[in-house]
């Protein structure tokens, strides 16, 4: 097998017009995860598939740790059973007529038959399903089955560990008890890992690093944290499910201050200083969920003249302990959205028709390039 760059991780280059359109790049270091992140249809398993050997692009190269297991100008197209991926599946893809044991040794045909059972044995107890061994996949419940299904994943001693929606056919309960497991895992294995996930909080959960996909194409990529707090088009920030995006026009700048202002709402909105888009230019703009106060009847602050935005509650939703208020502001199309404790609602009179006041505070805001409407 030829050999690519002295490197680190996975490294993934893929690009065809069809059958699936893909435009995607991404690296994931050596005990890294990497959560893949995009809306049905934008390509998260294909290039799973890609990864694998299970599929293979019009153009692209695929390296792990300096091996070249794909690229498609040199003619390298290296066998799954080559590139010893390990793959877990969101249904699980268990042999229904063998048990827990021999489903986990049916990965280990690069070790001697001797020791398989004893090594199976091993890692079913690592992900704590010892004493099931016999049970076939039928006599399992759902999160039973899918440790077996990542036991026989590492079963192949991988180079790199996919997982495909791996906690979604679970309930809630067994999911948080499965991401736990796996974060517990990470410390003693150090392979790249890729999560194609749609749940953003188990993302940011057991995520190093996200990618965002969309048709197929990769719009960003980076640690979670700034992905989340700051996309880089208004697109990326909605399919992080990022409600407050708005377009506004930079008015001013005074780095003294560390302080930007753009025109919104018929007022100024104060942010943090963004000194690449010039006065006048058309920004679209983000303020996260967390960083919309609502200014309260009986406690006034300082915070309410920090960026005050006053507007009619559209709808009040009771999601549990919180209550989730849709602001229309005036002049604005797009509503409002925030989070208050239910018992502040009710204090403060929030309930549908009714006037509220909320602050943005200054530090989340954040600026980016203008934009067509999002296709």
């Amino acid at each position: 097998m030829t050999l690519g760059p002295a490197s680190s991780g996975l490294t993934i280059r893929l690009r065809q017009a069809h059958p699936v359109a893909l435009d995607v790049a991404f690296e994931c270091g050596a005990g890294e995860l990497l959560a893949l992140v995009g809306p049905s249809g934008s390509g998260k398993t294909t290039v799973l598939r890609c990864i694998a050997g299970l599929a293979t692009p019009r153009e692209g190269e695929v390296t792990c740790n300096g091996e070249r297991w794909l690229d498609v100008r040199a003619g390298t197209d290296a066998s799954p059973q080559r590139r010893r991926v390990g793959l877990v599946f969101q249904h699980y893809a268990l042999f229904p007529h063998l048990d827990a044991l021999a489903n986990v040794a049916s990965a280990m045909s690069h070790q001697p038959r001797g020791e398989r059972a004893a090594r199976a044995r091993a890692l079913l107890a690592r992900v704590n399903m010892e004493g099931l061994e016999a049970r076939r996949p039928s006599e399992l419940s759902g999160g039973q089955r899918q440790r077996v299904a990542l036991a026989r994943a590492l079963a192949r001693d991988p180079r790199a560990l996919l997982l495909d929606e791996p906690f979604s056919a679970v309930d809630q309960l067994t999911r948080r008890r499965l991401r736990l497991e796996l974060a517990q895992l990470r410390r003693e294995i150090r392979i790249p890992m890729v999560l194609v996930t749609h749940d953003l909080d188990e993302a940011q959960l057991l995520g190093d690093r996200i990618s965002v996909l969309h048709h197929g194409r990769t719009l960003q990529t980076g640690e979670v944290r700034e992905v989340l707090h700051r996309p880089e088009s208004a697109l990326v920030a909605r399919l992080l499910d990022q409600r407050n995006v708005f377009a506004g026009i930079v008015s001013r700048h005074d780095p003294s201050e560390g302080r930007t202002w753009i025109e919104w709402a018929g007022t100024e909105i104060e942010c943090a200083l963004a000194t690449r888009f010039a006065p006048g230019e058309r920004v679209d703009w983000v303020v996260p969920e967390s960083h919309v106060v609502m200014h309260r009847r009986e406690r006034p602050s300082r915070g309410e003249r920090e960026n005050p935005v006053r507007g009619v509650a559209r709808d009040v939703v009771i999601l549990g302990g919180d209550a989730r208020v849709t602001l229309d502001v005036r002049g604005i199309d797009a509503p409002l959205t925030f989070e208050v404790s239910t018992h502040v609602a009710a204090r403060n009179r929030v309930e549908t028709g009714a006037e509220v006041a909320v602050s943005l505070l200054a530090d989340g805001i954040h600026l980016m390039p203008a934009s067509n409407a999002e296709n």
